[in-house]
């Protein structure tokens, strides 16, 4: 069930950390999630260099093929300042807009981000699970918290990312020999369904193709975008 008003614009950094705050409770850390979802969704950010831009794309793929099967993007400006730990309240109006506008409703959403794998345990993934009420994992680039041993280099290899003592997330091999995803839940997901899910959409790539199509599409939907800008005022 989505959550009314959890998806307001706080009014300052105080009140975004507050909100993430209260809304932590909610998040579902078992699930256990989808085994076989029929649909996933890929969600992705783009920023203008300028920093006054973004275009957040949402890309939903037929988990079979992962042929892109719905897509849509939202281009505005960012909903909150650039403060670590709440870049969530800068990317979640336009996100839910895209989401707002596919003709598919997806059966997961997979975030370029971090969910539980955060400060406060309440990163994108989780934010957007709690408001839109589906499933959600993070699958980050690089780590936003925690301490962990390098996996094995087998595809598949896995470590705990631990914060503070506690297990926030898994840093997965998808490709042998390559860099680490760092996996994390976001909402109504277990962590074991979460990396599953990670590697049946790593097939040839170290990120998901969610994550690819995603950033494909945002970062043409800003140039365009940015083309269609009248030019600056001398």
């Amino acid at each position: 069930m989505s959550v009314p008003g959890a998806a307001a614009t706080p009014a300052s950094v105080a009140e975004a950390v507050a909100v993430q705050e209260a809304l932590r409770s909610r998040v579902d850390l078992v699930g256990p999630g989808p085994a076989e979802p029929a649909t996933v969704a890929g969600l992705d950010v783009a920023y203008a260099e300028s920093d006054d831009l973004l275009a957040a794309a949402v890309t939903v793929l037929d988990t079979r093929t992962l042929a892109v099967l719905d897509q849509a993007v939202s281009v505005g400006r960012p909903a909150f300042g650039y403060v670590p730990g709440l870049f969530a309240f800068r990317e979640l109006p336009a996100l839910l807009a895209a989401l707002d506008r596919l003709s598919t409703r997806p059966e997961l959403l997979v975030c370029d981000g971090h969910g539980f794998a955060h400060p406060r345990r309440f990163g994108l993934a989780c934010h957007l699970g709690v408001v839109t009420g589906l499933p959600a994992i993070g699958v980050g680039k690089t780590p936003l918290v925690g301490d962990w041993v390098p996996p094995a280099v087998e595809r598949g290899a896995w470590s705990a990312l631990r914060d503070g003592g506690e297990v926030v997330g898994r840093v997965l091999r998808t490709r042998a020999g390559v860099k680490p995803v760092f996996v994390s839940v976001g909402h109504r997901m277990s962590l074991e369904n979460a990396a599953a899910q990670v590697l049946a959409l790593t097939p040839r790539y170290r990120l998901p193709e969610t994550t690819r199509t995603a950033d494909r599409l945002c970062r043409d939907a800003l140039l365009a975008a940015q083309a269609q800008a009248p030019p600056a005022a001398d």
